[in-house]
């Protein structure tokens, strides 16, 4: 019963506190890395909008990345799709999604006062009319990146940036992978092109930069099954969408943390891994998906992997009437964000 007597001891305690003023340690430190002195917060719809709206280092690549642990990258390049173009929007859309962070409540952590965070801008193109190209200039920027000791967090653009990008994560040493999404990606070369979304995985497994045994891929569905064999043959794990809700959120979980086990680990978020319902600004839909409180559920489950990289993809804005798509790749980019900054902090690195 809510007395008089309780009533003044929550007056006495919070009566005269501002927005500033917590009392319990964990969340006084939290909001201590947020509020100013004067107790004001920085506006989440003022300035120039930012991935998580973290810091814009614009001339890092000419200072070598210095100073930074996790570089967040935009890669607008979507010429491997072989449905409805528009994902080379999708860097765009994320950046103006606000209010994402800075507290995730789950894992409860603030990565952005744990490393140096910063939005690096975008892969410099050479040209926007060559696929081939465009992968040339992925690599070569990421394994700037990689060399210097950097950990690269990609918002694509289509799938196919995956490949290129795992080319410069596992130069030294196959990486394993955990994969949401659709579609298993492991097609073959087909229209001319070894590049397109539909078979970045295979690419880097024939690579020897991705390991097909310490792969897992979660969400598949859809008509193309016919087509990936390959996951199959090169021993890659496959966790169907109707699988999922039968087998469990635990369940799935520890399968991945045992697939992948204790070596290094690439996280690839296909937006199409959810229903259409949740994220329907994609090029390629299929019905049956992952809800996001599920997708979600399983990303905050895999907290301390050896995360060396990760991607979200495939956000085309222009379907997305509702903004819903690029919100939900704005959390998952800041979920992936503590899963790499955990996997760096166990490492010993960092700020």
């Amino acid at each position: 019963m809510f007395t008089d007597d309780k009533l003044a001891k929550l007056r006495e305690k919070y009566g005269n506190a501002k927005g500033a003023d917590i009392f319990d340690p964990h969340f006084r430190e939290v909001a201590a890395s947020q509020f100013s002195e004067s107790g004001g917060r920085k506006w989440p719809f003022a300035g120039v909008p930012t991935f998580l709206d973290a810091p814009f280092f614009a001339d890092a690549e000419r200072e070598n990345f210095a100073d930074l642990d996790v570089a967040l990258v935009g890669v607008p390049m979507d010429l491997g799709v072989s449905n409805r173009a528009g994902a080379r929007l999708g860097p765009r859309a994320v950046r103006n999604i606000e209010r994402i962070g800075p507290y995730e409540h789950v894992l409860r952590m603030v990565p952005g006062a744990m490393a140096r965070i910063a939005d690096i801008g975008d892969v410099p193109f050479r040209s926007r009319y060559s696929l081939e190209s465009c992968h040339e200039d992925i690599e070569a920027y990421f394994s700037k990146i990689v060399g210097a000791g950097v950990i690269p967090i990609a918002v694509g653009g289509d799938h196919s940036i995956s490949y290129s990008i795992q080319k410069a994560v596992g130069k030294d040493r196959p990486v394993g992978m955990i994969h949401l999404d659709a579609h298993c990606d492991t097609c073959g070369a087909y229209d001319g092109s070894r590049f397109h979304h539909g078979g970045p995985f295979r690419e880097a497994v024939m690579d020897g930069v991705l390991d097909p045994e310490r792969t897992i891929q979660i969400g598949i569905r859809g008509a193309s099954e016919y087509v990936w064999e390959f996951s199959y043959d090169s021993g890659m794990t496959v966790i169907h969408a109707e699988e999922v809700p039968k087998m469990g959120i635990d369940a799935v979980i520890a399968k991945a943390r045992e697939v992948v086990g204790d070596g290094p680990v690439y996280l690839s978020f296909d937006v199409d891994c959810l229903d259409p319902s949740f994220a329907p600004g994609t090029g390629t839909p299929e019905v049956g998906g992952l809800t996001s409180r599920e997708a979600l559920a399983i990303l905050r489950g895999l907290k301390g992997l050896d995360f060396v990289g990760a991607d979200v993809v495939e956000v085309a804005p222009q379907y997305d009437t509702t903004t819903n798509t690029a919100h939900i790749a704005a959390q998952v980019l800041f979920e992936e964000l503590c899963l790499v900054v955990d996997a760096m902090k166990r490492r010993g690195a960092g700020a």
